[in-house]
């Protein structure tokens, strides 16, 4: 399953809208994405399952990559 995960770069800041980025990740569940990023520095605010037509749509965008290497 790909997910996308939308993460702010510091656990130590208070989330903005404007600075969230984020990232396309293939695994099993969510749990295991937590677990992967678990020792990055980053604030996860909300993990996404991505499926059917959005899953579609995604892949046209121009920022659609699948992080390999994670954890970042």
């Amino acid at each position: 399953m790909i997910f996308k995960v939308y993460y702010q770069d510091s656990k130590n800041e208070i989330p903005v809208r404007e600075k969230t980025k984020s990232m396309y990740i293939e695994a099993d569940n969510e749990r295991a994405i937590r677990k992967l990023l678990k020792e990055q520095q980053i604030n996860i605010e909300f993990v996404q399952l991505l499926e059917g037509s959005y899953l579609d749509y995604e892949k046209q965008s121009e920022h659609f990559k699948l992080q390999e290497n994670v954890p970042l």
